[in-house]
């Protein structure tokens, strides 16, 4: 309904409500020759008389009566649902979507989401786990996890914290093949090829304003990153990886670290996104607020 059609229906209610042109006016603040004028152009558009005028009063026909009562319905609808949006606006409420990274998502998020729910009660959270890119906006999701730089230039981020990438490798490789001394070293090791690394096969390494690029080589590609973590641990090779997702198997002695005095390239960081901040739900600002919490010390740093 447009701003012209919903004017006529007003003036129509009105004249029905106050049995009168001039008395709905004077309740409009318009005239009541204005108020004839609508009404006449609400019959002409719906092709039916809605009111029986006479010199003394105007009463409503049959159908009349039906689009008075219907419209008051629709309405109370439209009532009922600017208060429910004033209710999800003010409190957290309803459906949240997330879209979070498969391995990221499974180990720093999934563990916690319990305490989010219990948190608000009010909340229903729908999460999906995927690698692929989410479209928030088109796919109808309230907020994401992202790992990497953000590229969507549409979306609100916020950054949650900065990783970083380290080499590292099980004791019982390292027991079989002498750790590396230098980055050359790696092509004569066997290597753990993420295939969705972005400068894959390749590695970047950092020292005193030097950079060397490595080309490795590995009897192991995949493009899953738990999976790199598993191969890894079980002593096929030297991975690459970023420090949240080895952070445990470091600190229990499973992976060790090597080629420390090498800073690895491609340190990036783990935001939330979402589409606007205008107008968000209460539910979105919560979820928010909540995940910037529990990232504040990088969970990583003491995985315990």
């Amino acid at each position: 309904m447009d701003s012209v059609e919903a004017d006529q229906t007003a003036a129509f209610l009105a004249v029905v409500e106050s049995g009168s042109f001039s008395a709905a006016g004077r309740k409009l603040g318009r005239d009541g020759s204005v108020m004839s004028r609508r009404v006449a152009a609400l019959e002409a558009r719906l092709g039916i008389r809605l009111l029986e005028r006479s010199t003394r009063r105007v009463s409503a026909t049959e159908a009349g009566i039906r689009f008075r009562d219907r419209m008051r319905d629709a309405m109370e609808m439209v009532r009922a649902a600017e208060d429910e949006a004033r209710a999800m606006a003010a409190a957290p409420t309803g459906r949240l979507r997330l879209t979070l990274p498969v391995t990221f998502g499974r180990m720093w998020i999934a563990p916690r989401l319990p305490e989010f729910l219990a948190r608000y009660p009010a909340i229903r959270v729908e999460a999906l786990y995927a690698d692929r890119y989410t479209d928030l906006i088109d796919e109808g999701f309230d907020a994401g996890i992202r790992v990497g730089e953000l590229k969507d230039s549409r979306l609100i981020g916020r950054r949650l914290a900065m990783t970083c990438r380290l080499l590292c490798a099980a004791p019982s490789y390292l027991d079989r093949r002498p750790a590396p001394s230098e980055p050359d070293d790696l092509q004569r090791h066997d290597c753990i090829c993420f295939t969705r690394l972005t400068t894959h096969p390749a590695w970047h390494l950092y020292r005193d304003g030097k950079n060397r690029t490595v080309r490795i080589m590995g009897r192991l590609e995949t493009d899953d990153a738990e999976a790199a973590l598993q191969a890894a641990l079980a002593g096929t090779g030297i991975i690459m990886a970023a420090d949240w997702l080895v952070a445990r198997e470091l600190a229990d002695g499973r992976l060790v670290p090597v080629l420390t005095d090498w800073t690895v390239g491609g340190e990036s960081g783990v935001s939330v996104v979402r589409p606007s901040v205008q107008h968000e739900p209460a539910k979105t600002r919560a979820f928010v607020d909540w995940v910037v919490g529990i990232f504040a010390d990088r969970p990583w740093q003491d995985p315990r």
